[in-house]
């Protein structure tokens, strides 16, 4: 029986072995490349989604999204969007109903996704929703994955130039995990819901640290009397 916890402690992550996507890796920088794709994913019966943008470090300045990548279980497609845009292919993708989509605070990178153009988003599930379904209430992608796998996903690469002319295999590996980590965290829950194998931990919430602040007050009431 797998047991998982309602929070899981961060200072746990590193001691984990690290997990890396072991499939291959497919870069798309041409809108007939995204066409050939697209075609691939929608045979698909269900995928992950995620996406990457570039950091800035201007006050109210924000990038727009320069990577989606899309993994089935053994091949992730990275479509470098600052390269080609929300070309019709990418579109298509995003409508379709054909393939169960799933990703983790999707609602966030669909916001990023449509500065860069108009789509009807459909087919998409979100993972925090199901997780909160196993009542965990940590919902980073780390901290999950960590939680239900026991192994670590690396963020080294989260605040590296996505715009960069050439996605280093670092970035591409960490793209690529964090897509199908979401394809393998959707596996997983079904699999909980359907046999009830896990054992749910609840952690106690912090408390805060008492506020002496009163106490002090009364001290110095009485010391002034």
């Amino acid at each position: 029986m797998k047991v998982i916890y309602s929070k899981y402690d961060k200072k746990q992550i590193p001691t984990l072995p690290r997990v890396v996507f072991p499939g291959r890796k497919i870069v798309i920088i041409s809108e007939g490349e995204a066409e050939r794709a697209v075609d691939y994913l929608l045979r698909q019966s269900v995928l992950g989604f995620d996406t990457e943008t570039r950091p800035s470090f201007k006050k109210g300045r924000t990038n727009m999204v320069a990577l989606l990548q899309v993994s089935t279980y053994d091949t992730c497609f990275l479509f470098r969007l600052n390269r080609i845009g929300l070309c019709p292919a990418v579109v298509r993708l995003l409508e379709s109903t054909a393939v169960k989509k799933v990703g983790l605070s999707w609602k966030d990178d669909l916001m990023g996704l449509h500065r860069r153009g108009d789509f009807s988003a459909d087919g998409f599930t979100d993972l925090q929703d199901h997780m909160k379904e196993l009542g965990i209430v940590d919902m980073s992608l780390a901290k999950l994955y960590a939680n239900i796998f026991g192994e670590r996903i690396s963020k080294r690469e989260q605040l590296s130039n996505w715009e960069a002319d050439v996605l280093s295999e670092k970035q591409q590996n960490y793209a690529a995990t964090d897509a199908w980590a979401c394809l393998r965290l959707y596996d997983e829950y079904e699999r909980l819901k359907q046999t009830g194998d896990y054992e749910l931990i609840v952690v106690p919430e912090e408390q805060p640290a008492n506020d002496d602040t009163e106490t002090n007050k009364a001290n110095e009431q009485t010391n002034i009397s």
